[in-house]
């Protein structure tokens, strides 16, 4: 029987030849080589500053993540098996984001850009678009909150069944996942960016639906996605399982970053050093 064209099957033509998966490996080298060469721009423009290899690291992580994500093994699987689609998802949309961010790309950016293009992007980084967007309501909404619509309507299926709609999927899980894990731990100057304890809020928030999401679907309740039943409970346990580990390591990013202020010396109470002067 033949196929309809805008169905193709599992392993479909995108997939099926090496320009997909060529083209994708190219555009990730090229992420990452313009990343090096923007670190050792750094380290050239002030040594006793440097640049971090640690930093370095993370984001080249990242991009190995997004590359087991987007090329094959798993990248066929995925179109085949909703449990490669939800160990993509998890690639993608948190694990590398983490990663990437933790390499602080938009400091690499300021610490290389000539002036007037660094006081561009500083500006808008404190534009109010910028801003609104960096909330974490708004980055919980697009990166948690969407998990709702997509797997319980028929969204997902609608995406799923052509490749263009694969490759948006993506994009939606990247660009969201950087923005969740820049707003809640990310080292990148963030103007609007509240405290620790709110972010922590947000992200328990992010934690329980995660955990709703995933327990419906492998129960089978209001789940639209047309998949057998073994796929789904098994993407469901991914999500649960998989998700919980990528949060766990966003919250530890998080508390590593928190830096108690100081309280304030009380008025006319001496301080070690003046009393060891004195004495």
């Amino acid at each position: 029987m033949d196929r309809d064209p805008h169905h193709p099957a599992p392993g479909h033509a995108a997939y099926g030849d090496l320009l997909a998966p060529v083209l994708t490996a190219l555009v990730l080298l090229l992420c990452l080589a313009c990343f090096l060469r923007l670190a050792q721009r750094a380290r050239r423009r002030n040594p006793a500053l440097g640049w971090s290899g640690r930093r370095t690291a993370s984001f080249t992580a990242g991009v190995a993540l997004l590359g087991a994500a987007l090329l094959p093994p798993l990248a066929p699987f995925a179109h085949a098996d909703f449990r490669g689609h939800m160990l993509q998802h998890l690639l993608i949309g948190m694990y590398a984001p983490l990663a990437l961010v933790l390499g602080a790309p938009v400091t690499l950016l300021l610490r290389t850009l000539p002036a007037p293009r660094a006081r561009k992007l500083t500006a808008a980084l404190h534009s109010r678009p910028a801003r609104g967007l960096a909330h974490p309501a708004t980055a919980w909404l697009l990166s948690t909150g969407t998990l709702v619509p997509l797997y319980f309507t028929p969204l997902y299926d609608t995406l799923a069944s052509r490749p263009p709609g694969h490759w948006l999927l993506h994009l939606h899980f990247l660009a969201a996942g950087c923005l969740f894990a820049y707003v809640i731990a990310g080292p990148d100057p963030a103007p609007a960016r509240p405290g620790v304890r709110a972010r922590l809020v947000w992200l328990g928030c992010a934690i329980a639906l995660h955990a709703v999401v995933s327990q419906l679907m492998y129960g089978g309740y209001w789940t639209r996605v047309h998949a057998p039943v073994a796929e789904v409970r098994g993407g469901a346990e991914l999500m649960y399982y998989g998700g919980d580990i990528a949060e766990l390591l966003l919250a530890a990013a998080l508390v590593a970053t928190w830096r108690p202020a100081r309280r304030p010396r009380p008025a006319g109470r001496p301080s070690f050093y003046s009393l060891s002067k004195t004495g």
